[in-house]
């Protein structure tokens, strides 16, 4: 734990209030919050890469997030970074009785919803009022918005409020296009906005029925773009154009090459 205790001592240093360092010095809790969110999706780059070495430096940069709030909150009188680690760890054994203790779970269903009523447990413990006890509750606002779409689906369904087969969810998507097909032709951009959600929302509905991770689909959408973009970059630069210079009929011919290829 040496390593653990020297990066504790660097981040005291950090933030000693005669000798440590301006910047550091001026962060609290609320200016970490972009670069935690950060460091956590360089973490998941690295990790969907499978680049070992900078898997293991990210999560360093994400570790150190951790060792700052904890600092600011010692500080402050809150908590410690002991009191961090004690508290996952003491959450972790009692989610896991199956592990550290006598319980034994006859399928991964029951499982499940041990740990899920253990979160339900855990929130009314901290005194969530009554308006807080939703099936709803826990789920983090600042989530990625599909990812958040797909918790919040989830713990609906978890509750029964779910379709039972997966072609109505198709008709859903279906109806959802037709209703900001409308809102479009009304000219009514408040409504396109809404209806744009609601697509967008049953479209992650219809990802989970499918078994598909939404985040993940679109990262994924989102870097074969990139590498069917570049491609057409790179062809027109073999040809000493520019994408200004090109004609779309031009751009859409490399972009068909690029999908065979990419």
């Amino acid at each position: 734990m040496k390593n653990t205790r020297r990066l504790l001592d660097i981040m005291a240093r950090l933030r000693h209030p005669e000798t440590g360092c301006p910047w550091d010095l001026q962060q609290d809790f609320a200016s970490l919050i972009p670069h935690t969110l950060e460091e956590a999706y360089e973490v998941a780059d690295a990790a969907e890469r499978g680049d070992a070495e900078d898997l293991r430096e990210e999560l360093g940069d994400l570790l150190l997030q951790v060792v700052f709030h904890s600092r600011i909150a010692e500080e402050r009188g809150l908590f410690t970074f002991e009191d961090v680690a004690d508290a996952i760890s003491e959450k972790l054994i009692r989610r896991h009785p199956h592990v550290f203790g006598e319980t034994v779970f006859e399928t991964d269903i029951e499982r499940h919803e041990y740990w899920e009523s253990s979160k339900v447990a855990e929130r009314r413990e901290k005194g969530k009022t009554a308006n807080d006890d939703s099936a709803l509750s826990g789920i983090a606002v600042n989530l990625p918005a599909l990812m958040a779409a797909q918790k919040l689906q989830k713990r609906a369904a978890r509750h029964g409020f779910d379709w039972t087969e997966i072609e109505p969810v198709f008709d859903k998507v279906r109806e959802e296009l037709d209703e900001l097909q409308a809102a479009y032709a009304a000219s009514d951009q408040g409504h396109i906005h809404e209806e744009i959600g609601d697509l967008l929302f049953v479209v992650v509905n219809l990802a989970r029925h499918l078994k598909v991770d939404a985040e993940t689909a679109l990262r994924d959408g989102n870097r074969k773009f990139i590498r069917r973009f570049r491609h057409i970059e790179t062809q027109l630069a073999a040809r000493g154009k520019t994408l200004a210079e090109s004609t779309l009929a031009e751009l859409d011919a490399l972009w068909d090459e690029a999908k065979r290829s990419l």
